[in-house]
């Protein structure tokens, strides 16, 4: 862990386009500013996946200004905790960091109906990732 009393997070994937996405959405939300969080993509998209943002804002969460971020060596150095979601090698890797892989359908292409499995399985880890950190979540 840093040196700072909140601990950090980055979520990558590919395109930063949607599990990423909704990750760091869900972790800002539950987690508050007693975490600080990032997310990042390999080859990152245009946009974030329509429907994703659907899929959030149907439970409260507005990502509709995010945009896709590429990932950075400083993003990585910067984080305590580097959870990948099929982004494969092009993570860099760094000693003293906690890495953690987020197997978890991607969602692109698909509809809101689609996301909405994605969206519960992600809030699920994301909540037991605050429990093991052990900040309570706000929600």
């Amino acid at each position: 862990m840093s040196t700072s009393a909140t601990p950090s997070v980055l979520f990558v994937c590919v395109h930063n386009a949607g599990r990423s996405q909704m990750a760091a959405a869900f972790l800002t939300h539950l987690g508050g500013p007693r975490i600080e969080v990032r997310s990042a993509g390999s080859a990152p998209a245009d946009t974030v996946h329509t429907a994703v943002v659907e899929a959030l804002a149907e439970v409260g969460i507005d990502i509709s200004t995010e945009t896709p971020k590429v990932l950075t060596t400083e993003a990585v150095q910067a984080s305590d905790i580097v959870i990948t979601m099929g982004c494969g090698d092009a993570c860099p890797y760094f000693p003293g960091k906690r890495y953690l892989d987020w197997q978890l359908e991607d969602p692109a292409g698909q509809g809101v109906a689609g996301v909405r499995p994605i969206r519960a399985e992600i809030e699920q880890r994301i909540r037991g990732l605050l429990a093991e950190l052990g900040i309570e979540p706000t929600a």
